[in-house]
């Protein structure tokens, strides 16, 4: 059973048991890093005429959190010994978790005899990318605000002066290009995929971030241990659109960053964040009911690997964006990103986060009328964990 499981079925006996103190529980959680500050102010503000409305809330918020958050306070629940001292009552409840047993070897229907047999794995290395390097690496923003035909994409520069804050504390040297036609745009990431012909740059005007605004370039840009790419702009399905209203695609994004002998980035994590029209379908929301809810190393590794896209929208769906605050997605990333990696919080949990935030946002006064839920993809081989930088 899963964790977010034990937690729903033994919900009602936990809750009754931490009513003994709230307070209490309430502290532990927000020192563990299980809810923010901003949650932790609000919980403790609920107007609520008996404790049980505390509680409640505070395990509903747990359990929205996911897997991750509600084993934490299983652990919590067990191991704390002023939690255990409070509340006797939980050494009745059965909060441990069993081990889930070990897959089983999927066979293949291929006749492949180079296929190497389990006992014939390399030894496991670390499971997080080590991102030691000074800058971590490049963040590059594509931000299309002024279309040929007049249209402008209202907000967008707040969307790229987020991202620019965020990704420059996270130890990132960020660099902006503005308004760009679709061969602008696949120029501009070829370039700073090989970064082996750096006059081009300068003819693409690229802007650097310093202190609170972007300036000119300040020196040729390197390679670090990790890449990141945000694109703004309109898109439809499988595309991002320059000003041109001419597609490029995201395969062919992401195709120009693949693994080679001679690319910087081999093996190292490349992250793609693309705030763009899929389509121009609205989601609807739909009432939710009761529901229930191998690793080996080698010299090589697949050209298609440690990559992530995360995309505002699933396939054929509209992004929404407020033409002040900017987009719903790239606001929420940076939120999530400001708390997520104070707590060491890896970018696919970080991710998790977002989802479930923008999912809940309602875009009209009518509940579940307009609804959007970003999709994430991956072939990322470690956990991504990025750290606030210091000087």
């Amino acid at each position: 059973m899963s964790a977010l499981d034990k937690v729903r079925c033994n919900k009602t006996v936990i809750q009754s048991t931490l009513c003994g103190d709230h307070r209490l529980i309430l502290n532990k959680v927000h020192e563990k890093g299980l809810i923010t500050k901003r949650e932790y102010n609000n919980l403790k503000s609920i107007n609520k005429e008996d404790v049980e409305g505390h509680v409640v809330e505070l395990v509903d918020k747990i359990m929205n959190k996911g897997e991750d958050s509600c084993r934490a306070f299983l652990h919590l629940l067990q191991t704390d010994e002023d939690i255990k001292m409070t509340y006797p009552e939980l050494k009745s409840i059965q909060l441990n978790i069993a081990s889930p047993l070990p897959l089983p070897i999927q066979v293949s229907s291929r006749d492949d005899k180079d296929v190497l047999s389990p006992d014939r794995k390399r030894p496991k290395q670390d499971d997080q990318y080590q991102l030691n390097s000074q800058p971590t690496g490049l963040c590059v923003i594509i931000n299309n605000e002024n279309f040929m035909d007049g249209d402008v994409r209202r907000g967008t520069n707040n969307d790229a002066e987020s991202l620019a804050e965020v990704f420059s504390w996270l130890g990132f040297r960020v660099l902006m290009c503005k308004d760009q036609t679709k061969d602008q745009m696949d120029q501009t990431l070829t370039c700073l995929a090989s970064l082996s012909d750096l006059s081009q740059l300068h003819q693409l005007d690229i802007k650097e971030w310093s202190n609170s605004g972007f300036t000119d370039l300040q020196g040729s840009p390197e390679h670090g241990d990790a890449f990141i790419c945000c694109l703004l702009s309109h898109g439809r399905k499988g595309v991002v659109l320059g000003i041109d209203r001419e597609s490029l695609s995201i395969k062919q994004i992401t195709r120009t960053f693949k693994a080679t002998d001679q690319s910087a980035l081999t093996g190292k994590p490349k992250v793609f964040l693309i705030q763009a029209c899929q389509g121009g379908l609205t989601q609807r929301g739909v009432l939710l009911r009761d529901l229930e809810a191998d690793d080996s190393q080698s010299l090589y590794i697949p050209e298609e690997a440690d990559f992530l896209v995360a995309i505002a929208t699933v396939e054929d769906h509209a992004a929404l964006r407020h033409t002040i605050d900017g987009g719903w997605f790239i606001q929420s990333l940076c939120e999530q990103l400001k708390e997520g990696c104070v707590r060491g919080e890896d970018i696919t949990t970080i991710l998790h986060h977002v989802n479930d935030e923008v999912g809940q946002r309602e875009g009209s006064v009518q509940p579940g009328k307009i609804k959007q839920m970003p999709e994430v993809r991956f072939t990322l081989r470690k956990r991504l964990v990025l750290s606030p930088h210091h000087n």
